[in-house]
């Protein structure tokens, strides 16, 4: 056998190990990435069938996505229990017009835990006034008992007058 054909069926050789090997390690990667993808969705429509049952009222359906030790921090800083929240939504305080997300749902997966983060578009009546704004969200969900359940909730208002919101957070003489 001369040089350059061994050179040859060492070349053709050593590509066809590596055409396997990435396909292996392609199959493998899409493999793992499957469920994570799957289990991100349904986490994204998780929080948009909760959010939207904060609008229509749905007290019932928000509660079943919603862990009983559930605590939302709300833009005002003030921390309601699950309970707080549902009764208010329930009595129409506040009431919700549009609670959507306006921007994509980013998750990030550990574990039994995921945290969501997005930003939403607030349009509610809360005391006789109406409020209109967007927010940031982050959402902590945990997989208990075969579902994923919001538990913790931190809400940012993205403020329609920077210079009215630096202005309320001033020290009060």
């Amino acid at each position: 056998m001369t040089l350059p054909h061994l050179l040859r069926r060492r070349t053709t050789f050593a590509l066809f190990v590596l055409t396997g090997a990435a396909l292996a390690i392609g199959i493998a990667a899409n493999a793992l990435a499957g469920p994570r993808s799957a289990q991100a969705e349904q986490l994204q429509q998780l929080e948009r069938v909760r959010a939207q049952a904060l609008v229509d009222g749905d007290i019932e359906t928000a509660r079943q996505l919603m862990a009983p030790d559930f605590q939302l921090i709300n833009p005002a800083g003030l921390a309601l229990s699950r309970d707080q929240l549902l009764e208010g939504v329930g009595a129409g305080q506040p009431d919700f017009l549009d609670n959507a997300p306006t921007s994509d749902i980013a998750v990030r997966r550990a574990g039994s835990a995921a945290v969501l983060r997005y930003q939403r578009g607030f349009d509610l009546v809360i005391g006789g006034t109406r409020l209109t704004h967007k927010a940031w969200s982050t959402v902590l969900y945990e997989h208990r008992g075969g579902h994923w359940l919001a538990v913790w909730e931190e809400t940012t208002a993205i403020p329609n007058r920077p210079d009215l919101f630096l202005e309320s957070i001033k020290p009060v003489p």
